[in-house]
């Protein structure tokens, strides 16, 4: 019985797919060879920044670039973040039911704190793990063990909810349940390839499989 649900927090609960690639199209603009596309960011969304701008950019020092995305990041942010369709009815009722919920992200802190307010989730969340939280981010399982620990969680009862290999190799190194969402930007076959326990197609596919009665109105 699933009495835990861990969320990724880019392209999983919040879509903030548009205002990552323009943040780096922004950012790595004049910074390399040949111009970056989005084709080649979808894939790499789910790293943490560092590592992306040190690939992307083909440089070790990568501070100022950092700095500009993150500049242009959050001026962007409430314009071109929303949560994706029912992640709010459904963490309502996940909250309802009495199960835990937290997040798991490769973001900072200051980042996650601004969508989840803004998409109207904070309210449910009773753990948040960011990327400045531990010392190796996902898919190394530390940061699902932190939010274990600080939830009075069991890895046996907890579920992990992501987009990207990432998140399911993170959840399959922790021991947890391991579920891919198909609106990943990346798609449900490249999902596939990491065999999560589950994928779901809708954020009401996710009650069933805590226990939960799915009849409840769409967003």
């Amino acid at each position: 019985m699933i009495q835990t649900v861990l969320f990724d927090l880019d392209g999983t609960i919040v879509d903030t797919n548009e205002l990552i690639v323009q943040s780096f199209l922004h950012s790595l603009e004049g910074e390399t060879p040949e111009p970056i596309s989005r084709e080649l960011i979808i894939p790499n969304m789910g790293r943490p920044l560092v590592e992306q701008m040190v690939f992307f950019s083909g440089k070790k020092e990568v501070e100022a670039l950092i700095t500009k995305y993150r500049t242009f990041n959050i001026s962007k942010h409430d314009e071109l973040v929303r949560e994706f369709p029912n992640v709010r009815t459904v963490m309502a009722k996940l909250h309802e039911n009495g199960i835990k919920i937290g997040i798991v992200t490769s973001k900072i802190r200051q980042t996650t704190l601004m969508g989840l307010k803004l998409c109207g989730l904070d309210s449910y969340i009773s753990s948040i793990v960011t990327v400045d939280d531990v010392k190796e981010p996902k898919p190394n399982p530390e940061g699902i063990f932190t939010a274990l620990k600080e939830l009075d969680a069991s890895a046996d009862t907890t579920m992990m909810v992501g987009d990207s290999h990432y998140d399911i190799e993170a959840a399959q190194n922790a021991g947890v349940t391991a579920v891919g969402v198909s609106w990943s930007w990346k798609g449900r076959t490249y999902l596939e390839q990491y065999h999560p326990d589950h994928i779901i197609d809708d954020m009401f596919d996710l009650l069933p499989l805590v226990g939960i009665s799915s009849d409840v109105k769409a967003d």
